[in-house]
């Protein structure tokens, strides 16, 4: 516990990018993404697994070569910049099918195993600078916030509810040491964090949107750290990385991030579509 907590307060200055706002978001998100998707694709060498971290950093860069162009320095219409995405899109899953052009050294697996790591982490956790960019004016302080709010909050509470508290074991299989104890300690932990960071320095009008975000925050971040877990007993290994004492890699601190950042987007845009 001493070294979880002692890290913890390392990884806190990072936090200070966040009050930065803007680019200073976009690059904290790309550099994570690009260490994320090599600890994860490192982990597929394990099972014998080879996806291509070339093809999956071309691809990111494309993203976020599109997201430059379309924020900073041309405002296309929403109909122009959906067809850059989904070109995006498109050149993302095209590239990795030719991966598999030298039959004799690549398996289908390889492939798979890359596309998966474009959408999981690096499609996913873009969701993080889509919130930025849309609802950062509308909100007045960075949306980004209520992602690590839910995240880290939700991470944090059901790691010492079930500490002090757990008896019931919630997946087994999956992670034996999570219990329903925890879990449900950290749902109400993120649902209070979200909801009292919303009323303090948000819109009150929309008081609605900041428990539900901390509710379903909590529910999908455990969601993301579970799914994690999957890989990582597939791929036969304890942590994803040794980068962060006591928590592992940077897959490792911020799974639950990733998996949360499209949920929390999507919640934002049903809530203030009418404003943009």
């Amino acid at each position: 516990m001493k070294t979880r907590i002692i890290s913890g307060l390392i990884i806190a200055p990072l936090l200070i990018l966040v009050l930065l706002g803007g680019p200073w978001i976009k690059g904290a998100v790309f550099v994570i993404t690009i260490m994320g998707l090599y600890e994860f694709y490192r982990g597929f060498h394990s099972i014998d697994v080879h996806p291509s971290y070339p093809i999956a950093v071309v691809s990111i860069c494309l993203l976020y070569f599109i997201n430059i162009i379309t924020y900073y320095f041309h405002p296309f219409s929403p109909g122009v910049t959906l067809f850059l995405y989904m070109m995006w899109f498109f050149v993302s899953v095209l590239m990795c099918l030719l991966y598999l052009f030298k039959i004799e050294e690549r398996d289908l697996a390889d492939a798979m195993a890359t596309i998966t790591g474009i959408v999981y982490i690096g499609f996913f956790a873009y969701h993080a600078v889509l919130a930025e960019d849309t609802f950062a004016v509308l909100c007045g302080v960075s949306p980004v916030w209520l992602i690590l709010i839910t995240a880290f909050g939700t991470d944090i509470f059901a790691y010492f509810g079930g500490y002090f508290l757990g008896k019931h074991k919630l997946c087994p299989n999956i992670s034996p040491k999570k219990t329903i104890e925890g879990s449900i300690c950290g749902t109400l932990a993120s649902t209070l964090l979200c909801t009292g960071f919303g009323y303090l320095f948000m819109d009150r009008e929309y008081m609605l949107a900041f428990v539900l975000v901390g509710l379903a925050g909590g529910i999908f971040s455990q969601f993301g750290d579970l799914t994690a877990s999957i890989f990582k007993r597939k791929m036969g290994i304890k942590d994803y990385g040794h980068l962060i004492p006591g928590h592992g890699g940077i897959m490792d601190r911020f799974d639950s991030v990733i998996f949360t950042s499209p949920m929390i987007f999507y919640v934002l845009m049903f809530f203030f579509a009418d404003k943009l």
